[in-house]
């Protein structure tokens, strides 16, 4: 066995045991120490020592129980806690699947702090210690120390009032936090803006949601506990902890969030564990940790809100609590007061079939070719994932030819390739495809679609001056730092300048804002135009300081209109001007996301910022876009799906490769063909599509390749190569059907020379051609319909091509070739291998009946 395996089964008894016990806690706690110490020979704790200030303080905890797992050691635990399972890869704990041991918790002065309910609870003023304990053995001591039980709690409006307004859904879209509101009673969405929310409940309509003298009689409570009629339902039990705080909030002189006494702003958040390896119906409850700029900590598990990345993997409930549904990777991502944090969550592919043993072989017979091999063997091995075999020169030719080129290879290329014997041959093809024109049309055809080369919004002169542009940048290799740079810091006339066309589609700071981000960084981030993003870190003050940066641009020219102009448009940039932000009435500092902002009175290009922040290589969103784009590009699935999401709160499927393919592009000066090389010369891009017993239900881990349909404009060029017949593009059609004859597309053009989306083709609209209206993957699809399979077999596109007098069929009559030779040619041209055995028989058989009925040999050979 390989010094380097891994066990896959989680419960092996080689493995090193570790006891997790996960106390779900509510209250105030100043910052303590999230790393762990270990406490014994055996225990970590995590924090190292809990402080808790404020009569209402409390905190939770995390037992992280490291013991050897030997037959001996595990007889002597009982089976009342939940612990968990770790594997150390290195200096690594890896949190794993669960088991049960006795444990128990005490305060040894009780007078100073409590354990009840799962809690540790503050009483008076002092120091004392927290005993992890089994069988009466003290295995983990932990210093707690509490101060300021003497005076009285203070609520907070941000951290506190408005985290329970969260809870309870009132400040959601679909109630109060909708755009106008519900039953005249308005809050911002989730709680981004404090300052009016705290008017709204205190003030507006004088007052009257508060009774300071009488909490419970203020409509803040009386409404959502059901005291009175509420449309919306119980939503705070009189008997609920955030009722108690609601009214206590109320009676101390309901404070907001501003003022002498100021909330400290939220800093970031926490969850712990931040790693589970667990296994299927396994639970695990999670604590969420807000950390404020004051230095205080709060557990705040309470009010956070719980998703599932992978609801496949695992699915998690309101209170935390997550349940393993299967094999897989996946995450649980937490959100609190506008942050966001992770946990990843691992399960292995521990069945079987899936042997250690075969899994071993597997391993064995991957000889790893660079980063990306090293990266996912290992991921494989902690996952007991077995890889496919290696695929066959006719699979790796074809894949090749249609991943790099869009294009399928002729069966002259493939009887070269297949007849060539030097060990090198894939990599020399892989360099010979970059080399091509087809590579150039194919990743130019990309990139128009992620600009949105469209002729519904742009006139044609411009549509093919934009086009042109960036077919020069493919064709150059251009670095794609230089690439984003160039769109950014466009200026000129639109056709002669190709790349001022960006600026044509988004004729306005906030709509260039937006695609700015979405095609280059893959962030989304339309919903801070309103109010603060719901799900990501964007506020509205940045989304409106980065729009900012494009307020001096303007245009003299054409104005628009698709349908009529002439499309020259030259774009110019002033040196005075402001974006300004609708909820404020002034303009935000012209700020690059998460980068410092520029002073007003500067005269000069703010643009150039944009692009330097952009494309810098500390700006990991714009690396990691480029190299999932590509990624995806080639292997069928993207380290994140959608390829365009990139959001925090949606992980790839494997961050470290991810990072490291950023890390290489950045390293490698942003070249993409670097990039690609990287990707189709290692051994994972070359496993076979063919399933085995431990990958059957690997749909994001690379494990075998994963067979797709092909692109609408890649099998329409393959359907024209396969039949001899080039397809006639004689048509664009504008918004409304109003359609227009074009001759910008001779004879012999492909589908993917067809720069402008607009182009009339019935087989492209039916196969889902992307287009090109918003800076979203979601526009094409690549899933097959019924309608699909009907034009495939009744539609004029490939049965016009097989009949006509130039196809393929007729040059094979002309030729006078055998039916052997008919049939060989039909596999190569069209599937780039030849038949085997089998399936030349029974087609030979099929002919020679053919020929036996009387049957026409063109009708037979269509």
């Amino acid at each position: 066995m390989s010094k380097h395996y891994a066990p896959h089964n989680a419960f092996s008894p080689i493995a090193i045991l570790a006891g997790l016990s996960t106390l779900l806690l509510a209250g105030i706690a100043p910052a303590a120490e999230t790393s762990a110490a270990p406490a014994s020979d055996h225990l970590m704790v995590f924090p190292s020592s809990i402080e808790l200030s404020g009569p209402a303080a409390s905190a939770g905890f995390t037992v992280q129980h490291l013991i050897q797992a030997d037959a001996e050691r595990r007889a002597t635990l009982g089976a009342s806690f939940t612990v968990q399972h770790t594997q150390r890869r290195g200096d690594e704990v890896v949190v794993g699947p669960q088991w049960s041991s006795e444990l128990t918790y005490v305060c040894v002065n009780p007078q100073i702090a409590r354990v009840e309910a799962q809690r540790v609870i503050a009483v008076a003023d002092g120091q004392t210690e927290l005993w992890i304990q089994q069988a009466g053995e003290v295995l983990a001591r932990v210093p707690i120390t509490v101060h300021g039980t003497g005076v009285p709690q203070r609520w907070q409006f941000a951290a506190h009032v408005q985290s329970i307004l969260a809870r309870s859904g009132c400040n959601s879209g679909a109630c109060h936090g909708a755009l106008a509101g519900k039953g005249g009673f308005r809050l911002s969405l989730h709680g981004y803006d404090s300052v009016a929310d705290h008017f709204s409940i205190t003030r507006q309509d004088h007052g009257r949601r508060i009774e300071p003298e009488q909490p419970g009689r203020s409509l803040l409570l009386a409404k959502p506990s059901m005291l009175v009629p509420h449309k919306g339902g119980l939503r705070l039990p009189e008997d609920s902890a955030d009722y108690r705080v609601l009214a206590e909030w109320i009676a101390s002189g309901f404070p907001g969030p501003q003022g002498a006494d100021v909330d400290a702003a939220l800093d970031h958040i926490e969850v712990l564990p931040t790693q589970l390896q667990l296994a299927p119906d396994d639970r695990q409850s999670l604590i969420v940790r807000a950390h404020y700029a004051d230095g205080r900590c709060e557990d705040v598990t309470h009010w956070a809100k719980f998703t599932s990345t992978n609801a496949v993997v695992a699915q998690v409930n309101a209170q935390g609590e997550v349940t393993i549904m299967g094999p897989g990777k996946g995450a649980i991502s937490t959100w609190f007061g506008s942050r966001i944090a992770m946990a990843s969550v691992v399960v292995p592919y521990a069945t079987a079939e899936s042997s250690p043993l075969v899994a071993e072989r597997a391993y064995d017979d991957f000889h790893s070719a660079n980063l990306i091999d090293d990266i996912l063997l290992e991921e494989w091995r902690a996952l007991g994932l077995s890889p496919s075999p290696t695929c066959s020169d006719e699979t790796f030719v074809r894949r090749a030819y249609i991943d790099a080129t869009g294009t399928i290879p002729t069966p002259e290329q493939v009887r070269e390739f297949l007849g060539s014997t030097h060990p090198d041959r894939r990599q020399r093809l892989v360099e010979e495809l970059f080399t091509t024109n087809a590579f150039v049309d194919y990743w130019s055809y990309q990139w128009s679609n992620l600009l949105l080369v469209n002729g519904n919004l742009l006139r044609p002169d411009a549509v093919a001056a934009f086009y042109k542009w960036i077919r020069a940048q493919v064709e150059a290799n251009t670095p794609w730092d230089q690439f984003a740079r160039e769109i950014v810091l466009a200026k000129g006339e639109s056709t002669e300048q190709g790349a001022t066309n960006f600026y044509a589609l988004h004729q306005d700071p906030e709509s260039l804002t937006e695609n700015t981000c979405q095609a280059f960084m893959g962030l989304s981030i339309g919903c801070a135009k309103c109010h603060n993003h719901p799900l990501e870190k964007w506020t509205n003050d940045q989304y409106y300081g980065m729009a900012n940066l494009f307020a001096r641009v303007r245009a003299k020219g054409w104005g628009g209109d698709a349908r009529n102009g002439d499309g020259k448009r030259t774009l110019v940039v002033l040196d005075q001007g402001d974006l300004i932000q609708p909820s404020t009435g002034k303009p935000q500092p012209p700020t690059p996301l998460d980068a410092p902002p520029l002073a007003f009175d500067d005269p000069g290009d703010r643009r150039e910022a944009l692009a330097q922040w952009l494309t810098s290589p500390e700006n990991r969103y714009f690396s990691r876009a480029i190299a999932n784009r590509v990624w995806a590009a080639y292997m069928g699935v993207g380290l994140v799906e959608a390829v365009d999401d990139l959001r925090t709160s949606n992980p790839a499927s494997s961050e470290r490769l991810l990072n490291a393919l950023a890390d290489y592009l950045v390293e490698h000066n942003y070249d993409l063909k670097s990039l690609m090389r990287l990707i189709l010369t290692s051994q994972a891009y070359q496993r076979s599509s063919v399933t085995v017993a431990g990958n059957v239900q690997d749909n994001r881990l690379y494990s075998r390749y994963y067979a797709r349909r092909l692109m609408a404009e890649v099998l329409l060029d393959a359907v024209v190569r396969v039949t001899g017949v080039p397809t006639e593009f004689k048509e664009i059609e504008f918004d409304g059907a109003d359609r227009r004859a074009t001759d910008f597309y001779p004879e012999g053009t492909s589908a993917l020379e067809l720069y402008d989306s607009a182009v009339v083709n019935t087989f492209l609209k039916t196969f889902g051609r992307h287009q090109r209206r918003i800076t979203c993957e979601c526009e094409r699809s690549d899933q097959p319909t019924i309608i699909q399979v009907l034009h495939l077999n009744n539609g004029h596109t490939i049965n016009d091509k097989l009949a006509s007098p130039k196809s393929i069929v007729a040059q094979w009559l002309r030729d006078d070739l055998t039916a052997a030779e008919v049939i060989d040619q039909a596999y190569l041209r069209s599937l780039s291998r030849f038949p085997s055995s089998l399936e030349r028989e029974r087609l030979f058989s099929l002919l020679s009946q053919a020929d036996a009925d009387g049957v026409e040999r063109s009708e037979s050979y269509q």
